[in-house]
């Protein structure tokens, strides 16, 4: 590893009663990848469990930061300087309820929205460009919204969350492949 490696985090809360709500989106889609590439995320790190290996020739540190949400910059950080990564080569995967559920949007900018883990990276990232793959997990349709983000995810919603997982993997692929002009056209568009 080191500072020509991809850092790709995926946004959640740890421990046992967060599994499977609809908050851990990001770290869910994260754990698809690495057990598409057969990457173990084992090792406790950076104050989460992260794993290396390679996706399209590339080297790749996973991090899923066991900080909570809302100190998920910390997490992100820790490695970041560990690895000397540059804050082009990071992409972070997050869910996003103003997105449709089974959609992905692609962007290296904007502000975090109402989302606390992306406010808190951002609080160390500041204006640098980074990619972040948003999950739709939307409509809540006049739900509590915090209610509604840490809620288990039903079993009818699967297929499409498994169809955005996919797409974010791909995505993921041809990004650190050199092509996320491609991901973003291909998949900001893809259902509109």
């Amino acid at each position: 590893m080191g500072k020509n490696s991809w850092l790709i985090a995926g946004l959640g809360n740890p421990g046992k009663d967060y599994e499977e709500t609809w908050h851990n989106v990001g770290r869910m889609a994260v754990e698809a990848l690495a057990l598409r590439h057969g990457i173990k995320v084992k090792k406790r790190r950076f104050r989460g469990l992260t794993g290396e290996g390679t996706i399209d020739k590339q080297q790749v540190r996973l991090l899923l930061p066991n900080t909570y949400m809302n100190l998920s910059g910390d997490s992100l950080i820790r490695a970041m300087a560990y690895e000397r990564i540059a804050p082009d080569r990071i992409i972070v995967l997050y869910d996003d309820f103003d997105l449709p559920l089974g959609r992905i949007r692609i962007r290296d900018q904007g502000s975090a929205g109402s989302h606390k883990g992306m406010k808190s990276v951002l609080s160390y990232l500041k204006d640098s460009p980074f990619v972040r793959i948003r999950i739709g997990i939307g409509p809540i349709l006049g739900q509590d919204t915090v209610r509604f983000v840490l809620s288990r995810i039903p079993a009818s919603s699967r297929s499409g969350l498994d169809a955005a997982f996919q797409d974010a993997c791909e995505a993921v692929e041809l990004i650190i492949s050199g092509q996320q002009q491609k991901a973003q056209e291909h998949f900001n568009k893809k259902g509109s």
